[in-house]
């Protein structure tokens, strides 16, 4: 009996040692757990890319005396790492939305908008006075688009990363880039040997 009560200890003493503690963090907080992209690069980036754009000269002529509508094309992705490049294009998004200078069309939302569309105005279930007609959205007249790459340099304990987020805005009608931008981010790693 002594060994199986000794087993019912340690087994719990070993369960114990393993439990997690969750607890809140501020979201504004600097992000240093890794060198991979994170939540202080993803903050980072939204926020100078989206204050340079709207900061600009150009962008101040064409955002005076109306609300021009933007397509806010994904962020593609460059780099070696899996980035959720979707959230950094809704960062940006949402800031720029929340200016007041700009109206956007969603794109990634077209086939389920077509699909409501064709079910309000196809079916027996809808009353046809309140069917929202087809060929009644307004098109974008500008898009927004980007790419984020990075380099990634090892020296033995040593890493350094370095990552460019460019983004660019297009007059639609004429093809003419009304804007871009770039913005830098450098990260450096040292892993220490026995805590040293």
């Amino acid at each position: 009996m002594n060994k199986s009560v000794i087993a019912l200890v340690g087994a719990a003493l070993v369960l114990g040692g393993c439990s997690q503690k969750v607890s809140y963090g501020d979201a504004q907080e600097v992000e240093t757990t890794t060198i991979e992209f994170g939540s202080t690069d993803l903050q980072t980036i939204a926020v100078e890319m989206t204050d340079s754009m709207l900061s600009s000269g150009a962008v101040g002529a064409i955002t005076r005396d109306n609300r021009p509508i933007v397509f806010v094309e994904s962020i593609k992705n460059k780099t070696a790492e899996h980035i959720d490049t979707e959230s950094v294009t809704d960062s940006i998004s949402t800031r720029m939305l929340k200016s007041g200078k700009f109206r956007f069309v969603d794109m990634t939302r077209v086939e389920q908008v077509r699909e409501q569309l064709d079910f309000q105005n196809n079916d027996a279930l809808v009353n046809p006075g309140t069917a929202i007609q087809f060929g009644k959205m307004v098109g974008a007249q500008y898009m927004l688009y980007g790419n984020l790459a990075s380099i990634v340099k090892r020296d033995g304990s040593d890493e350094d990363v370095y990552y460019k987020m460019t983004m660019r805005l297009m007059d639609l009608e004429t093809g003419l880039i009304e804007w871009a931008d770039e913005t830098e981010i450098r990260k450096k790693q040292s892993k220490a040997f026995l805590g040293w």
